[in-house]
């Protein structure tokens, strides 16, 4: 649409979303010379608006400075502004989070397209600037690369444009509003726009310049836009390179333009084209034989160098682009990279910082780019917007595959307190939504187009379905049938199935998913997101990447999501916090809804990313007595950049190690011998480790990183029986009080009371261990997805069971070599249900501590069959012999691996946004707890490992926190031995159940036993 005058009308016009707005067109760069673009440094035809601008802040429209762009209206008084950056997260008006419902639900009574009139916050910015001296009587372009939701802008008081659309870039040409000597350029950001019906993300709902704003000028004959299509032979072999360029200028007509490729190393493959430019357009093809192919695991890329001359000769432009040769496409219901069978071990990520909102760095992106290629994932999906360009060019240099999503959400239109209820559903089949959602496609398409890491596009996000959604996939098919369509909302609306290419569908369970398989499907099976890793999450992973070797059809899926969305905040004493949704009193609001990462919000890794980089290794090792079995799973690279690490592990202490140079070929597997010698070896418990790690340093990772592991747990019998050390036992005495009853043994000075019916005293070398005595716990602090299966309302009976047991009885027995003594508890849930804990103070001086529980029918089931008790704080140091490194569940115990771990007692509790259970143990044969001058207690394992948590809090202490701040002062440490404790779920965070194999039944007889000894 062209005009020359604003109108504010069209923030609520459906059919008007650019004025003035240049066609979109390719992401690349270019420059002058050779030697620039080969520098591929800054662009000197590029000049950079970031930075400080002033800026005035109203909080409705009429409220507005509304003639503050005109050439002599003064910014004097006015605030300063940093852009690119959020105006909300700059001290004004609301920051506000929600989930699935529009940011005005309850607050204003609307239907699509009316916008809120009382609250549409608007941001006045204003810029001055000079022109480079070397760009006069240049054309002038300016790039706003996002800009949320709807923005107007005026050049020395003359009206340029207008924009939509927060994710894709809007270009308008400045240069007939130019002058000399100072401009004053002027924008006008609204928070509410028609837009932001379609951009109902699950995500903080934040406005302004946010994303790079500069100028540009383009030399006299200028490539426009840029198409780079790759093709391959049918074996896979073969490359040809296709070019289609736009181009524009006054010395276009008449230009020639010439190509020239360099491989990864710069070496030149050779030069093709000088072609003269006919009606603005060349169209260069050059078959180039034998190519190095790129893909995630080897992303090899080329370097072309488009040249364009002008008539008389002179080299008037230089554009770099990289080329991938790469093959995307289905064959026989199957989606396939190069020929090769592709499953995305992938994750949804949302571009954000915790200081800066979605305005990320280029360093918040490096970061996540190691980060993800380091924890063996694959793949991206761009929830639920284009992202900086910047981006794309990192997935193609480090290898990941893309779902580029274009800009559309629209949830709260369709769904409503989880039921689907489409009857104001947008865009779905009405006409008048067409245009502003497919300008949305093409602005997506059309500069993302080069990136050979795109494989597919995604019509955006939980939209529903209908005829406007349809017409977008087709519209990708027909401009770019290279790549393969998305969408999962077909799910809900199947009347037009063959919108998305693959059967895409959200959090559904792996029996559903199975179920589809196996039913004959004409598509693949994709999850777009699974895993809603949300606190305390991600148990059960491993029954979806099982399905990847049993079902050819099923091909992955993307975690939901990548980092936690929270915002730093102060407490009321000062303190910074990270803060979720309803922290700034923003109502409505979904709360801590925002929390699902697999990394903080401040990018440190969740311990959760421990089970995901083990069960999306490409390579699999499986060792044993005798050697490791290894399996390539890799599409293309075999495993001559890695360095077999083998390890054998008594009792968690090294006793050999060694390496191995192993070569496996892509796709095949290999077993190698290894010199364990294990019919020799001493008795004891053993693992075998062995792991792959990187030979040199690569971009997303230094020497010695690990890329894969395995690990293998055998006990060797011994031949002798070992001697009992006669010098480690003492007379067992025993004083029985009225109250009490002191048992002494040596150093152990033990104390059971008979009014509170258990030990209360257990004094090592002098130093008390008990600083609350032992009781049985039947309650963790409920997780996220606790919350979600409403464990407090189902389960919570155990809570109030845990509270305050009642010793019904106690009845004790004496011998020469032991004092045994056992207590029995009632519970308040049940008559029926009876726990008998049981102290044995032996010769040696240990006490080792029996826990047996007989339930009954109708309870329901246990989140946790444990015994807890609180010893001084000053045993702040833990180490484990134990599953590891990292906190595990039954659940999700895939990654952890058998050794010696140590952690300090307060990094044991996650920062979770809502504090929950965290920290456990599984698989535990010992762990030590110790102060700073190396002395403290010993817990063993004793018939079979046990769970164990060590923390500054109680579980009833952690439930009734719902932020870090509200944690009372540590005054103790609290141990939590259990003979097993619940899985953690994930399969969703509002329902999903944990696993029956992962849950505690209550009708039967559990039991464990452990030993507590003095160090």
């Amino acid at each position: 649409m062209k005009a020359t005058q604003a109108d504010i009308n069209w923030l609520g016009n459906v059919s008007v979303f650019e004025v003035n707005r240049l066609n979109a067109y390719s992401d690349h760069r270019y420059y002058s010379t050779m030697e620039e673009a080969q520098a591929a440094g800054t662009m000197k035809m590029r000049y950079d608006l970031n930075g400080t601008w002033k800026f005035n802040y109203a909080i409705r429209p009429d409220c507005r400075p509304e003639l503050f762009y005109q050439s002599d209206y003064s910014s004097e008084g006015w605030d300063d502004i940093e852009v690119p950056g959020h105006i909300q997260l700059q001290g004004y008006g609301q920051i506000q989070y929600v989930n699935t419902q529009y940011p005005w639900d309850g607050l204003n009574e609307l239907r699509p397209p009316a916008l809120p009139q009382d609250k549409n916050a608007v941001g006045s910015y204003i810029r001055t600037f000079h022109l480079p001296s070397e760009w006069q009587n240049n054309p002038v372009f300016i790039s706003f690369q996002g800009v949320e939701s709807a923005f107007y802008v005026w050049l020395n008081g003359q009206f340029v444009g207008y924009g939509e659309d927060s994710f894709t870039p809007s270009d308008f040409d400045l240069t007939p509003f130019l002058q000399d000597g100072e401009n004053k350029l002027a924008v006008e950001v609204y928070q509410r726009s028609t837009g932001s019906w379609l951009e109902d993300q699950d995500f903080w709902r934040f406005s302004g310049i946010f994303r790079d704003v500069y100028l540009y000028t383009v030399p006299a004959a200028h490539i426009r836009d840029l198409r780079v299509v790759t093709d391959l032979d049918p074996s896979y072999t073969n490359g040809t390179l296709n070019l289609d360029l736009k181009l524009e200028g006054k010395a276009a007509a008449g230009a020639r333009v010439e190509a020239e490729l360099r491989d990864a190393e710069g070496n030149a493959l050779r030069t093709f084209g000088g072609v003269e430019v006919t009606n603005g357009l060349v169209s260069l093809r050059e078959e180039f034989g034998k190519v190095n192919l790129w893909s995630a695991e080897i992303p090899y890329l080329y370097r072309l160098y488009i040249r364009v001359y002008d008539a008389a000769g002179q080299l008037v432009e230089v554009v770099p682009q990289s080329v991938g040769f790469r093959k995307f496409e289905m064959i026989d219901k199957v989606m396939h990279i190069n020929g090769k069978r592709i499953v995305f071990k992938g994750v949804n990520r949302h571009e954000f910082n915790p200081r800066r909102g979605r305005a990320i760095t280029k360093e918040d992106m490096l970061w996540d780019v190691r980060t993800i290629k380091q924890n063996n994932m694959n793949a991206v999906r761009t929830s639920h917007y284009p992202n900086q360009s910047l981006w794309y060019e990192l997935c193609d240099e480090y290898g990941l595959y893309v779902i580029d999503e274009m800009n559309l959400e629209t949830h709260g239109s369709w769904q409503k307190l989880g039921a689907v209820e489409p009857s104001w559903v947008i865009p779905g089949d009405k006409p008048e939504w067409h245009d502003i959602v497919m300008d949305r496609a093409v602005s997506m398409v059309e500069r993302d187009k080069n990136h050979p890491s795109i494989l597919i596009w995604s019509c955006g996000n939980e939209s529903h379905g209908g005829e406007v959604i349809y017409k977008v996939s087709q519209y990708f098919k027909s401009a770019d049938p290279t790549r393969l369509v998305h969408y999962e909302g077909v799910f809900h609306d199947r009347r037009f199935d063959e919108t998305s290419d693959m059967e895409s569908r959200m959090y559904a369970k792996p029996a559903d998913i199975e179920e589809f398989l196996n039913a004959n499907p004409t598509k693949p099976y994709i999850s777009c997101e699974y895993m809603h890793a949300m606190g305390n999450s991600i148990g059960g992973m491993h029954k979806y990447t099982e399905l990847e070797d049993k079902y050819p059809m099923y091909q992955g899926g993307f975690i939901w999501d990548y980092i936690d969305q929270s915002i730093y905040k102060k407490d009321r004493y000062g303190k910074e916090y990270l803060a979720y949704g309803g922290d700034f009193g923003d109502r409505p609001s979904d709360y801590s809804f925002c929390g699902n990462g697999i990394v903080h919000a401040d990018r440190k890794v969740t311990a959760k990313m421990q089970e995901v980089k083990f069960l999306y290794q490409n390579i699999k090792l499986f060792p044993d007595r005798e050697g490791v079995k290894i399996v390539n799973g890799n599409l293309f690279a075999d495993t001559s950049a890695l360095e077999l690490v083998y390890s054998l592990e008594r009792e968690g202490h090294e006793v050999l190690r060694g390496t191995l140079e192993v070569n496996v070929p892509s796709q095949s597997e290999k077993t190698v011998s290894l010199p364990l010698d294990a019919d020799t070896l001493a008795g004891g418990e053993y693992a075998v480790n062995a792991a792959f790690v990187l030979k040199e340093a690569t971009l997303w990772a230094d020497k010695g990183d690990e890329v894969a592991f395995g690990q293998f747990i055998f006990t060797q019998d011994s031949a002798a029986t070992a001697a009992e050390d006669l010098n480690l036992t003492n007379d067992i005495q025993v004083v029985e009080g009225d109250v009490n009853i002191g048992v002494r043994v040596g150093q152990t000075h033990v104390l059971f009371s008979k009014a509170f019916g258990t030990l209360v005293s257990l004094k090592l070398s002098g130093r008390e261990t008990i600083a609350q005595p032992p009781a049985p716990l039947f309650w963790r602090a409920t997780t996220d997805n606790d919350k979600g299966t409403a464990m407090g309302f189902e389960l919570g009976a155990w809570y109030a069971a845990s509270l305050l047991p009642r010793c019904v009885e106690w009845k004790a027995e004496q011998k020469p070599d032991q004092y045994r003594i056992e207590f029995t508890y009632k519970l308040n849930i049940s008559a029926d249900v009876q726990v008998k804990v049981t102290y044995t103070v032996r010769a040696d001086g240990s006490v080792h501590v029996h826990n047996a529980y007989k339930g009954t029918a109708g309870l329901p089931d246990l989140p946790i069959h444990a015994l807890s008790f609180k010893t001084s704080p000053e045993y702040g140091n833990v180490e484990w012999l134990a599953m590891g490194p990292e906190e595990n569940y039954a659940d999700r115990a895939f990654g952890a691996r058998l050794g010696i771990h140590g952690s300090k007692v307060a990094n044991t509790v996650a920062p979770y946004l809502v504090p929950q259970e965290s920290g456990n143990r599984t698989g535990v044969r010992w762990a030590k707890l110790t102060d700073d001058a190396g002395r403290g207690f010993k817990i063993e394992a004793s018939a079979a490992p046990v769970e164990l948590n060590v923390s500054p809090y109680t579980a009833f202490e952690l439930e009734n926190a719902q932020h870090v701040y509200e944690l009372p002062p540590v005054h103790y440490t609290v141990v939590t031995v259990a003979g097993k404790q619940m899985g953690v779920g994930g399969d969703d965070s509002w329902g999903a159940p944990v696993h029956p194999e992962y849950r505690i039944a209550s009708d039967g007889e559990l039991e464990f036993e452990f030993v507590i000894r003095s160090l």
